[in-house]
């Protein structure tokens, strides 16, 4: 499938934006819906800053930041297209499509509408939505596919050693 990676980010989007749409139309700010016992819980809430709260009321300062990411991974994508680096193109499909669905909620509103909601044991995991989601998906391949790659590049230490010593024992120098 060509420019499959845009696909998934159109799918993330578009994903995010309904479901968003959802939670503004259908309830109220602090409203909750039990889907699981106590374990998951659907929350009507609102996000003026980023990840976990952090940074609130700085709009602006995301939506720069936002752009420049959103630009650098259709750059990123763009020079690599042909790398056949699904994991890792896959990764960012994932990422871009969640950063701009973020981004149209700060640029339009002001705040990201957050809805998902996990309960573990006494903690309350902070509230986030299907465009988090995909950013933190896709940033766990991306830096899953850099340490395969790391790992492909040096070799397996294990199977290099076996080689030298192999070599030694047939006399020959070890490829350095």
């Amino acid at each position: 499938m060509k420019f499959y990676y845009y696909w998934i980010a159109l799918i993330v989007f578009v994903v995010d934006y309904i479901t968003k749409k959802m939670i503004e139309n259908g309830l109220e700010i602090g409203e909750k819906i039990k889907v699981l016992g106590d374990f998951f819980i659907i929350t009507s809430h609102r996000n003026k800053g980023a990840a976990f709260g952090i940074l609130q009321e700085q709009t602006v300062f995301f939506i720069c930041i936002t752009l420049l990411v959103v630009t650098g991974i259709v750059w990123y994508i763009y020079t690599n297209r042909n790398s056949g680096k699904t994991m890792l193109l896959i990764g960012l499909g994932l990422v871009l499509g969640g950063a701009f669905g973020n981004f149209l909620d700060r640029a339009l509103y002001g705040e990201v509408v957050d809805f998902l909601q996990f309960t573990f044991g006494s903690y309350v995991f902070p509230i986030f939505n299907v465009a988090d989601s995909g950013i933190v998906c896709g940033a766990g391949l991306i830096i899953l596919d850099a340490f395969l790659s790391m790992k492909n590049e040096n070799g397996d230490s294990n199977e290099r050693n076996k080689r030298d010593e192999h070599e030694e024992r047939e006399g020959q120098q070890p490829i350095q």
